[in-house]
């Protein structure tokens, strides 16, 4: 059988001929329900001589003559089970030993205790077929590796990949501590829409989908931030949304266009108050999921019990030569990153506003090389339309970033709330999308619009679930914590 689980004709038929056989003496081949008393991982806590009735799927099987062992499994863990000819019968006996097979999913009913070599194991007293399994799991059960199959066919990645299967399921509980950590904090979650007129909040391209009954087009939301934003000026106090967004850009091991993002919004917070609350998001997540917070993420050793603060425009004027601020010529700013041989035109001739030349040069030559957990802060004012000006110097945003291992794990700042410079901030970026820069910000005159009735102080913040899950759970691309990875 290969790695990706092709059966032939004759293994087909054999189950065929098994599921028959459970059908003739049982009436019903795949069983409606079984009544457990604990699941696999409760039963592990328990002492010998509990009475347990317990399920799930054959992993295992090993046939001794009058005894067999095997293995059933489910998502928290797997137990050992033991029958014996003499406990069961001579006919239950051998109806399992000749139409039970791995994959298949088996009910048990029996006592625990342990082998001579130690092992947890349930004495069967009676079992149930729950379900046959037509085709067999792979050949190579204990690690697929081939990756077409791992991401086409999560399941049998799961079930014969231990580290597959812990990354899966941590990075499933980390959402869950996300919400607890916002819940207790006095967090709202709310639910905004995922189809917009206009995809804004982000510097991205969008997907487009028609909507039939209304006659038009609707764009796939980027960042739910603009609705979030406008649900403080309702009246809610803090809110938070873990969102599906979507971008129409390209892939690699921290992109993908599908991702999940959790965004939160507090009125009357500034930056610096959210820079300390989402390191103490993080450090709490690092705690729960990992119990320390000295972990390794691809070889690097990271240490979560501190962080460095780093002036992002200060140290892109070291790397410029002069300062970045003064720049509002993306053909003169071009010109003299080519002159000083940082980059040649090739490179950069496609790049059709300052902002998108700027971050161009940030990626490549500061970015890479941040390891440790750093917050950058202190960014110009036309990076990010959305982001408060600084009170001393308007050119100037009170924003940060949290980044890791080369990563940018979240995006955070003061929010901009006055809507002249709001207006005047999307125009801006209308000339960037006229000029050809299409990730440029998409403006939204009904957002300006609600601003006019007034908005508080506001602080909020993205962050990448996927791209921390990586981090936490030391997995190489973003597909590796996505359960079902979009696929050609």
């Amino acid at each position: 059988m290969s790695e990706n689980n092709t059966i032939s004709t004759n293994e087909l038929t054999a189950r065929l001929q098994k599921a028959e056989n459970i059908r003739a003496r049982d009436g019903v081949v795949w069983k409606d329900k079984f009544d457990r008393t604990h699941t696999i991982a409760d039963a592990r806590e328990l002492p010998d001589g509990t009475k347990v009735r317990l399920c799930g799927r054959i992993t295992a099987l090993r046939w001794l003559g009058k005894l067999m062992f095997g293995r059933i499994y489910d998502i928290n863990g797997d137990i050992q089970f033991s029958m014996s000819r003499e406990e069961l019968g001579e006919e239950n006996y051998k109806f399992m030993k000749t139409n039970v097979d791995m994959g298949d999913f088996i009910g048990i009913t029996g006592e625990l205790y342990h082998t001579t070599a130690g092992e947890l194991t349930v004495r069967v007293a009676s079992y149930e077929i729950l379900a046959k399994a037509l085709r067999p799991l792979p050949e190579k059960f204990h690690g697929l590796t081939d990756m077409e199959t791992r991401y086409r066919q999560r399941y049998l990645d799961i079930i014969s990949n231990p580290e597959s299967r812990r990354a899966l399921l941590g990075r499933f509980k980390m959402t869950q501590h996300l919400r607890d950590f916002m819940n207790k904090n006095g967090f709202l979650e709310i639910e905004t829409p995922i189809m917009q007129n206009i995809a804004s909040g982000a510097a991205a391209r969008p997907f487009t989908t028609h909507h039939n009954a209304l006659n038009a087009d609707f764009q796939l939301r980027i960042s739910p931030e603009l609705f979030l934003k406008e649900a403080i000026g309702a009246g809610f106090d803090r809110v938070y949304e873990v969102a599906k967004d979507f971008r129409n850009e390209g892939m690699d091991a921290m992109h993908l266009q599908e991702f999940t993002m959790i965004e939160w919004y507090a009125a009357y917070w500034d930056y610096k108050r959210n820079i300390q609350f989402t390191w103490d998001l993080v450090q709490d997540l690092i705690m729960r999921a990992r119990g320390t917070l000295q972990i390794e993420y691809q070889g690097i050793k990271l240490d979560f019990s501190k962080y460095e603060m780093m002036d992002y425009t200060a140290k892109m004027n070291e790397l410029f030569g002069c300062d970045i601020l003064d720049f509002d010529d993306v053909n003169v700013l071009r010109d003299k990153l080519v002159k000083e041989g940082m980059f040649p035109m090739s490179e950069l001739e496609d790049l059709k506003s300052v902002p998108a030349l700027v971050d161009y040069v940030y990626k490549r030559k500061i970015r890479v090389n941040i390891v440790q957990p750093t917050f950058l802060y202190n960014y110009p004012a036309y990076m990010v339309p959305l982001a408060r000006r600084n009170n001393d110097d308007v050119r100037r945003l009170d924003m940060y970033q949290l980044l890791v291992a080369g990563g940018e794990m979240c995006k955070g700042y003061s929010e901009l709330v006055n809507p002249i410079q709001q207006l005047a901030a999307f125009e801006e970026q209308a000339k960037n999308i006229a000029d050809g820069d299409d990730e440029a910000f998409n403006p939204d005159n009904d957002f300006v619009r609600a601003m006019e009735h007034g908005f508080p102080p506001i602080s909020g913040v993205g962050m990448g679930i996927d791209r921390l899950a990586m981090i936490v759970f030391d997995q190489p691309t973003a597909r590796d914590v996505v359960l079902f990875p979009i696929m050609k």
